[in-house]
C-alpha cells in the first residue's frame, strides 16, 4: 500500500499571527506589572503630588501607548503625554493644599484663646478673633483689647 501524506489545513501564516499575539500579551503583561511595580517603589519617594502624578501618568501612558500603538515609538509617546497630564493635576493638588495651609496660618495668627474656668471647676475655651486693634469673640461681640476670664466668664460661662 501506498503511503498518503496528511496535511494541515491551518495556513502556516495563522500559526504565526497567533504566536505573535501571544507574544506581544506576554510583553505586554510584563511591562504593565514592570510599570506598576516601579510606581509603586518611587511614589514613596515622590515629594509633591506633581512629582507622583508625573510618576503614574506616565507609567499609564506607557501603558496606554503601548495598547493603542504596539511599538516602542507609541509607548514613549504615551509615557511622555501621560507624565505631563498627571503632573499638571498633581501640581494643582499641590497648589490646592498649599493654600488651604496658608489659611490655616492666617487663621491661627489671627485666633486667641482663652481659657474660662467655671464656678463648678470646668473649663471653656473661647477662640477671639482678632480684628484691627480689638477682638470678636464667638457671639459676634467686640472687645476693645484682649479679655480676661473675669470678662467672658458672664458671656460664656456659668
Amino acid at each position: 500500500m501506498k503511503d498518503k501524506k496528511h496535511y494541515c489545513l491551518i495556513p502556516i501564516g495563522v500559526l504565526t499571527i497567533e504566536r505573535r499575539i501571544k507574544m506581544a500579551t506576554k510583553t505586554l503583561k510584563i511591562t504593565m506589572t514592570a510599570v506598576t511595580i516601579l510606581a509603586l517603589v518611587f511614589m514613596t519617594g515622590c515629594e509633591s503630588d506633581g512629582q507622583t502624578g508625573a510618576l503614574l501618568g506616565a507609567g499609564a501612558g506607557a501603558g496606554i501607548g503601548q495598547l493603542a500603538g504596539r511599538s516602542t515609538e507609541a509607548t514613549l509617546i504615551g509615557s511622555a503625554v501621560g507624565g505631563g497630564i498627571g503632573y499638571l493635576v498633581g501640581n494643582e493638588q499641590d497648589k490646592q493644599k498649599a493654600a488651604a495651609d496658608r489659611e490655616d496660618i492666617r487663621y491661627a495668627m489671627n485666633t486667641e484663646t482663652i481659657h474660662v474656668t467655671n464656678t463648678n471647676g470646668s473649663i471653656i475655651a473661647v477662640n477671639l478673633q482678632r480684628s484691627g486693634p480689638g477682638y470678636i469673640g464667638p457671639r459676634g461681640e467686640y472687645y476693645p483689647s484682649l479679655p480676661t476670664q473675669d470678662q467672658l466668664r458672664p458671656v460664656y460661662g456659668f
